[in-house]
């Protein structure tokens, strides 16, 4: 146990869950996306769905969205930063089944990219991330993490790990998932240490990976 587990982050907002976690939400889809999107649909569900207005939900999202850390002063006045960026978003209340209370769907979409990410607050400014456009994920943010979407062939976690392996890099936690045998796949990996660019460029070469992307601590 770590002093952040026992005091909880440094924060602007009444919340960490409805505000540090959210403000961290929006900040990895950011991360994920590869820069500030040209349009989010935020969709709420459970408790965030009742309380994204008083509790400065949506603040903390469009924050995180344009990188803000949890303690950055900006988040205050995120709306109206995200309006002067040129950032277009709305927020909509949803149903989604079998997640936790506080959880928020972005879909982000920028030129003809998009990129859909669920992920939950789960207390203490902490989150999970659960779903990157549809496929299981299940990773903290709390790590540099390695995310990998391909197709489910033999071969590819091996191919990865050994690349990782050559690299000097240490696989903290690692999780596959695919939709079906054969079908669309992914891993989510928590490293010791974020990944080199050009190793990142090589996982990409492989010829059944669509999409890799290394991102720092959240």
């Amino acid at each position: 146990m770590d002093l952040f587990d026992i005091l909880g982050p440094v924060m602007i907002g009444p919340s960490s869950s409805h505000t540090a976690g959210a403000a961290r939400i929006g900040r990895v889809a950011r991360r994920l996306f590869g820069r500030l999107p040209e349009e989010a649909l935020i969709e709420l569900s459970g408790s965030f769905a009742m309380t994204w207005q008083g509790h400065g939900i949506d603040r903390a999202i469009l924050g995180g969205l344009m990188d803000f850390a949890v303690d950055d002063e900006r988040l205050r006045n995120s709306r109206a930063l995200a309006d002067k960026a040129g950032l277009r978003y709305r927020f909509e209340q949803v149903s989604l089944p079998d997640t936790h209370p506080n959880t928020a769907r972005l879909t982000l979409t920028d030129h003809g990219d998009r990129l859909c990410v669920t992920a939950a607050s789960i207390g203490g400014g902490r989150i999970r991330v659960t779903e990157i456009d549809g496929l299981e994920v299940g990773f903290s943010g709390d790590m540099p993490t390695l995310i990998i979407q391909h197709r489910d062939e033999p071969g590819v976690i091996a191919d990865v790990t050994r690349l990782l392996a050559e690299a000097g890099l240490n696989i903290a936690t690692m999780r596959a998932f695919r939709q079906h045998q054969g079908g669309e796949a992914a891993m989510a990996l928590e490293l010791d240490a974020r990944p080199d660019p050009a190793l990142v460029r090589c996982l990409m070469s492989l010829l059944y990976i669509e999409r890799a992307v290394a991102i720092d601590k959240i």
